[in-house]
C-alpha cells in the first residue's frame, strides 16, 4: 500500500498554496481531468475547464485556508485516496473567517502522479 497519509497531506498542502495564490486558481486545472466532478455548495460542475472556471470565477480576489482537521483513507482497488479536510477560510481582508469542509477523491494518473476524481466544498454555517 502506498503512503496514502503523506501522498494526501502532499496533495492538500499545494492544493490551498496554490488556490490561495493570486492567479492560482486558474493553475488548479492540472490537478483536475474531464471526468472530474465538483460539486460546489450544490452546484455540480464536470470536467477541468468547467471546475476552473467555477474556482477562478468566486467572488473574492484574495483568500487563505486554514486547515484544521485533514483524514485520507485508501479508496478501492486502484490506488484511490479519500481524503477530508474542514478548517476555515479567510477572504479579501475579512475578520471573520468561514468554516469549510471539503471532500477530495484522488486517482492515481498513468504519469504517477494523482488528479482529483471527485471534490465536493461546502461552508459551514452553524
Amino acid at each position: 500500500m502506498a503512503d496514502f497519509e503523506g501522498i494526501a497531506k502532499a496533495f492538500i498542502d499545494h492544493y490551498y498554496k496554490t488556490f490561495d495564490t493570486p492567479g492560482g486558481r486558474g493553475q488548479l486545472s492540472a490537478l483536475y481531468q474531464e471526468q472530474s466532478m465538483l460539486t460546489w455548495e450544490g452546484q455540480k460542475l464536470q470536467g477541468a475547464a468547467q471546475i476552473v472556471n467555477k474556482l477562478s470565477s468566486l467572488p473574492f480576489q484574495q483568500c487563505k485556508h486554514h486547515v484544521s482537521t485533514m483524514d485520507s483513507q485508501p479508496a478501492g482497488q486502484t490506488g484511490g485516496i479519500i481524503v477530508s479536510v474542514t478548517g476555515q477560510l479567510l477572504v479579501d481582508g475579512e475578520q471573520h473567517p468561514l468554516k469549510f469542509s471539503q471532500v477530495f477523491q484522488l486517482m492515481p494518473s498513468p504519469q504517477g502522479s494523482y488528479y482529483v476524481l471527485n471534490d465536493i466544498f461546502r461552508l459551514n454555517y452553524a
